[in-house]
């Protein structure tokens, strides 16, 4: 079991102002972050420097004022937990929790420290918040994404992939909030001429199970939920759909990595956000107060190197409308 924590350090000294008094060293800081992705994954690493670089923005400089405890979960549904105790454990001022698998394992263990979120789809269907105006708890944040956006996914994959009559939805069930976005696929599916099936996995024995499966009969194609055990076992998918010459539509870090297509937000520049929210917990602010933000960008992601393998034509509108083609 993969255990990796602490980017941190810590720094006593008393400072001498300008006009040479010694001042009180300014009090160390400690934050905890329960991470869904695994710790080399270049993602994570680029959650973490982001977060970091946000946060010294803001004046915390890690090992000066604030140490911050970090755990990966990798999609685990057992790490969540256990890690979430140790941070818990910690006694932090207040705890980073993506996605929401981390957080409910969080939340169950303190409703006193303050956590911020990421990467959470609808947090008032989860318990988590009590609206998005009025978290009313030790809980806010920024949540991913809402129910229409997966019926959008549904609808640029037939766009691109016009042959597309079959449609798997790939997901584990311990890890991934399946329900908001299964609905959403079942009602656009009759208008597009397509048949949904969801594809509960958890290893990659079952991910290549699955979409051999999807690939025994013409038309298929898979839709990649938004989910850390997806993200982790991102390239078993990718090269299993390719494998089988099947189009896939997932995060934008699906089709950088030779997926086909992305419909998302910038899952980067929301850790900013989130240190922003942590800064002014840190400064005396109450999670009840600090309303939940949603995104308000979508930007459209398309690998044209895959679409030709796929032996896809790519209409001129989509590609238009995409703000990065890789090519």
């Amino acid at each position: 079991m993969k255990r990796r924590a602490f980017f941190a350090g810590f720094v006593g000294a008393a400072v001498w102002s300008p006009a040479g008094h010694t001042q009180q060293p300014e009090r160390l800081r400690r934050l905890g972050a329960l991470i869904g992705f695994s710790e080399d994954d270049p993602f994570a690493q680029r959650i973490v420097s982001t977060f970091t670089d946000a946060l010294g923005r803001l004046g915390w400089v890690e090992g000066k004022n604030i140490q911050t405890d970090y755990r990966f979960a990798a999609g685990d549904p057992t790490l969540y937990k256990t890690y979430a105790t140790e941070l818990v454990g910690l006694a932090p001022d207040a705890i980073l929790g993506m996605p929401a698998p981390a957080v409910r394992a969080l939340r169950h263990e303190t409703r006193t420290i303050p956590i911020v979120f990421v990467f959470v789809p609808d947090p008032v269907g989860q318990g988590f918040v009590q609206s998005l105006a009025r978290p009313d708890g030790n809980i806010t944040g920024f949540s991913s994404y809402d129910a229409a956006i997966m019926g959008k996914w549904a609808q640029l994959l037939k766009a691109v992939a016009p042959g597309v009559t079959r449609v798997l939805v790939i997901f584990n069930p311990d890890t991934a909030f399946g329900r908001l976005s299964h609905r959403e696929f079942e009602a656009a599916a009759p208008s597009l001429g397509i048949m949904v099936t969801p594809a509960p996995v958890h290893d990659d024995v079952g991910i290549e199970d699955a979409i051999a499966a999807q690939a025994r009969e013409p038309g298929g194609g898979l839709i990649v939920l938004p989910d850390s055990f997806n993200e982790t076992h991102r390239d078993v998918i990718i090269a299993a759909a390719a494998r089988r010459g099947l189009p896939l539509i997932g995060t934008p870090q699906f089709p950088r990595a030779g997926g086909l297509m992305s419909y998302w937000f910038d899952t980067i520049e929301l850790q900013a956000q989130a240190a922003s929210y942590i800064d002014r917990i840190l400064r005396g602010a109450s999670p009840a107060d600090l309303p939940v933000q949603q995104p308000t960008k979508y930007s459209l992601i398309i690998n044209l190197k895959t679409a030709k393998a796929l032996g896809l034509t790519v209409p001129p509108s989509m590609l238009d409308l995409a703000d990065e083609v890789i090519e």
